[in-house]
């Protein structure tokens, strides 16, 4: 009995998750938002297009990490049956004809990698990849309806005044705003360019991790790792239903006059702040898609915290976490997405997830070992 006790906080995350999704409904109805969700985009954003970057990530880092239980396997199975890689070859040059070079390349690199995989028969591994993508996916609607139930009741910049205030004293009199503004007039167009890679690209860093978390060690740590995920973003949920805030770009009132419109970041700013004021006053919704307006705390700490924490066996591909997510820390700030009083909270809601999700559990390793590295001719 005392075992189950100190275990209970691994599963947290699955009845909250049910609590949510039982209340859902009835709350979307009370607040006259639709029932529908937006699942032609939503499969394609998440199924097609975050999929096929997330293996191609999973892939480098496996290179990285583990270059001779990867590589070598696969180059000796190419000089035994050169056939494959001729049709191989024919088959990324009609990739590079169709899609450019940079999808012909993504795309030829996760053909190879789903051949090998279906070649080496890793059915069961495949299964304990779905299965929690699946939960996430699941996970991520209900985190997009509770961000429009809660900007319908409570106003969604409440509390960016204090938040700024905040920044002011930590900062010693300046804001997120001004260094942005700074860093606008100082630095190239392709160094922002750089940031928003980065920036966007935390949702390919989940996937990746995904895929080597639930790949290596199995179904269960894979489902543990989402559901880590899941509670962070639960909390989020929580903290943003007390003290809602969008963001500095919000309060500054040049903000698109100085920020270039030709970023990315750009138009996702304005669609977030339009987007929360249709909520706001109500006004109708077709389809719930993947709407986030949370900026207290921020989930670009918090995420990338879970997956290093998760795959921080790998020292290889821990060290490149690191050097990527601390661009991804600058981009926050120099694209004012963030106060750094979200940063801060961001640190403390991946801590706590991660406390309420690990409980007493061992890190299993690949094949039931305990480990946590990918022996030679591992789970992948």
């Amino acid at each position: 009995m005392p075992s189950e006790q100190r275990q209970w906080p691994r599963h947290l995350h699955y009845y909250a998750s049910a609590l949510l999704g039982t209340a859902v409904l009835p709350l979307l109805r009370h607040f006259d938002l639709p029932w529908r969700f937006d699942w032609l985009g939503l499969a394609h954003q998440y199924w097609v297009v975050l999929a096929e970057r997330a293996i191609f990530i999973a892939i480098v880092l496996c290179l990285i990490g583990f270059p001779s239980n990867v590589w070598m396997p696969v180059f000796r199975s190419m000089l035994h049956e050169k056939l494959r890689l001729v049709v191989l070859l024919a088959f990324f040059v009609g990739l590079l004809w169709t899609f450019g070079w940079r999808h012909g390349v993504v795309l030829t690199i996760d053909t190879v990698a789903i051949l090998e995989f279906c070649h080496r028969r890793r059915w069961r591994a495949a299964a304990d990849i779905l299965i929690p993508a699946l939960y996430l996916f699941c996970g991520l609607l209900l985190v997009s309806a509770y961000n429009d139930i809660i900007v319908s009741c409570r106003f969604f910049a409440a509390c960016d005044a204090a938040f700024n205030s905040m920044d002011q004293y930590l900062l010693h009199g300046l804001t997120v705003s001004q260094i942005c503004h700074w860093a606008i007039n100082t630095l190239p167009l392709w160094f922002f360019r750089l940031l928003e890679f980065v920036y966007f690209g935390l949702f390919t860093e989940i996937g990746a991790g995904l895929i080597l978390v639930a790949g290596a060690y199995g179904r269960k740590r894979g489902l543990q790792f989402v559901g880590t995920l899941l509670i962070a973003y639960y909390i989020a949920l929580g903290l943003f239903y007390l003290w809602p805030s969008q963001g500095p770009y919000y309060l500054c009132s040049g903000h698109f006059a100085r920020f270039p419109s030709m970023l990315e970041t750009y138009a996702s700013q304005k669609g977030s702040i339009a987007g929360a004021e249709e909520r706001w006053h109500h006004l109708p919704l077709a389809r719930i898609a993947f709407d986030y307006y949370i900026a207290f705390p921020c989930m670009h700490i918090v995420l990338p915290l879970i997956v290093m924490w998760f795959l921080r066996a790998w020292r290889r591909i821990l060290l490149l976490l690191v050097v990527y997510n601390t661009i991804l820390l600058a981009a926050i700030v120099l694209l004012e997405w963030h106060y750094v009083v979200d940063i801060l909270a961001g640190f403390i809601v991946a801590a706590a997830a991660i406390a309420l999700c690990e409980g007493s559990a061992t890190t299993r390793g690949p094949a039931g070992s305990t480990t946590g590295v990918v022996p030679a001719g591992g789970a992948f």
